[in-house]
C-alpha cells in the first residue's frame, strides 16, 4: 500500500529519469575546433565548462541557454530547446495530471539535445526534434536516383494476374 501511495504522488519521470543530463559541448570558429570558456544557464542552475567537455545539468522545462567567449574570437550563442521526454507523454497519459505536475516542476520528464555544437561569432538554436526531421529528410535526399523504393505493407501493391491452370 506504501508503494502505491508513492507512486501515485510522484512522477513517472522522477522514478524512471535522473534530474541530471549530461551534455557533450563542443565549440568551433571558423569551420576549426577551439577552446572557448562556456556557460549553462536555465531556470536550475549554471554551469561553467572548458570546451570540448561533457557538461552535466539540471533538467527543466526552460530551454538551455549557452555563452561561450575566447579572446580575439566573438562570442558563440546557442539555445539547446528543451523538450518532452517519452515518460512524460506516458505520465500524462496513464499516470494522471498529479505526476506531470510533479515532474514537470522537478524537470525530470524533459530532455535537452545531447550535442550542443557552438560556433563562434554566431547564434544557433539545437532542437532534438528538428534534429530528427532533418536526419530523416537527409537520409531520404542520399537515396540514389533510380533506387527501388520501399513500401510498407500498408501500401497498396500491384497484384499479378495468377496463371490459369488447364
Amino acid at each position: 500500500m506504501a508503494a502505491l501511495c508513492v507512486v501515485m504522488v510522484s512522477g513517472c519521470s522522477t522514478i524512471t529519469q535522473s534530474d541530471t543530463q549530461v551534455v557533450a559541448l563542443t565549440s568551433v570558429y571558423e569551420g576549426n575546433p577551439v577552446q572557448a570558456s562556456c556557460t549553462l544557464t536555465n531556470d536550475k542552475g549554471s554551469w561553467a565548462a572548458l570546451t570540448p567537455a561533457n557538461v552535466y545539468v539540471r533538467k527543466s522545462n526552460e530551454d538551455l541557454d549557452v555563452v561561450c567567449k575566447r579572446g580575439g574570437v566573438p562570442d558563440g550563442l546557442l539555445k539547446a530547446v528543451s523538450r518532452a521526454a517519452g515518460s512524460m507523454w506516458g505520465n500524462i497519459i496513464f499516470g494522471g495530471g498529479i505526476g506531470a505536475i510533479v515532474d514537470h516542476s522537478r524537470g525530470n520528464g524533459y530532455d535537452y539535445p545531447n550535442q550542443l555544437p557552438v560556433k563562434m561569432g554566431e547564434s544557433s538554436v539545437v532542437d532534438k526534434k528538428v534534429s530528427t526531421e532533418q536526419a530523416q529528410a537527409a537520409a531520404a535526399a542520399q537515396q540514389p536516383a533510380g533506387a527501388t523504393k520501399v513500401t510498407t505493407a500498408s501500401s497498396p501493391q500491384p497484384v499479378a494476374p495468377a496463371a490459369q491452370v488447364k
